[in-house]
């Protein structure tokens, strides 16, 4: 059969096998080697804990670190009961502040990008002088401030300030990128009749999907993941979060170590399924010259 020229010629895949063939053969095996062992000591914890959130108590205490039958599953069962509301509340106010940071971080930043007015370039690096403002040194201050909103001890007194709180790193990440965009097709719309609003919603949005996902991400992953301020300034069980429910949820559970491994492991699917969800798009942002590593 003949090649024609200029027609994509089909990939020939590589087994397992003949990789490794190839790679003793050109003397890289002990780097393929290294890689393993580092890939299993990493994967290691999490393996241990799966081993363990099938255990009950006597097998844990003989063979902790084994697979041993009968399995228990019903472990998780039990730890779904508990853990299934600290996620729901995690969902919620994860999902709530990173659509009205995007949004809000959005208008701001074509504004910055954008849009001309006088003493934008004070206000930009007047916003950028927050990125040195440590968390720390603003917790009393912003715990006092939802105090007296009234906010404590409501879905609020999170949301409100991760909207706020993300604001400053995502209108630098997207004024940068707003700005990198070419400005003739801008300039097309206004002559056609397009208003700003609808230049922006109709032409820089779509073209800054990429950017606007990394910028979720990061955020949720934040949030997802803060400890601090849930702790201070929540105290019913029912609103509480992923991070301070596990905390409490291993105070209460401390010597039962099979279902309380098969809490951790629930805990983590949700941020592995938006990994796995979005990690294309992670790397369309990060590669789309908007972040210089």
């Amino acid at each position: 059969m003949t090649v024609l020229e200029g027609q994509p010629q089909p990939v020939q895949r590589m087994s397992m096998g003949a990789g490794w063939r190839r790679a003793w053969r050109t003397g890289d095996w002990w780097r393929h080697l290294g890689l393993g062992v580092f890939l299993f000591f990493m994967f290691l914890p999490f393996i241990i804990t799966i081993i363990i959130s099938f255990k009950d108590i006597p097998q844990f205490d003989h063979y902790p670190f084994t697979v041993t039958f009968p399995l228990h599953p019903d472990n998780y069962l039990e730890a779904w009961r508990i853990v299934s509301r600290y996620i729901l509340n995690s969902i919620i106010t994860s999902g709530t502040s990173v659509v009205g940071m995007v949004i809000l971080a959005a208008i701001a930043a074509w504004a910055f990008a954008r849009y001309p007015f006088p003493g934008r370039e004070i206000f930009f690096f007047g916003v950028l002088a927050l990125l040195m403002v440590p968390g720390e040194l603003t917790l009393i201050p912003a715990f006092l401030l939802v105090k007296d909103l009234g906010l404590l001890n409501t879905r609020w007194v999170l949301i409100a300030p991760y909207i706020a709180g993300g604001q400053v790193f995502a209108i630098f990440i997207l004024r940068q990128f707003f700005q990198a965009l070419s400005g003739e097709m801008f300039e097309a719309a206004r002559i056609d009749g397009a208003t700003e609003l609808q230049v922006f919603r109709h032409i820089g949005i779509p073209l800054s999907q990429s950017i606007l996902g990394v910028v979720a991400i990061m955020h949720v992953l934040s949030t997802w993941n803060d400890v601090i301020w849930p702790l201070v300034t929540l105290r019913s069980n029912e609103l509480m979060t992923l991070t301070i429910g596990l905390y409490a949820f291993r105070t209460a559970w401390y010597t039962i170590w099979g279902p309380l491994m098969a809490g951790y492991v629930i805990a983590s699917i949700p941020l592995i399924i938006l990994f796995a969800f979005t990690s294309r798009l992670f790397v369309e942002g990060l590669s789309s010259g908007a972040i210089k590593m």
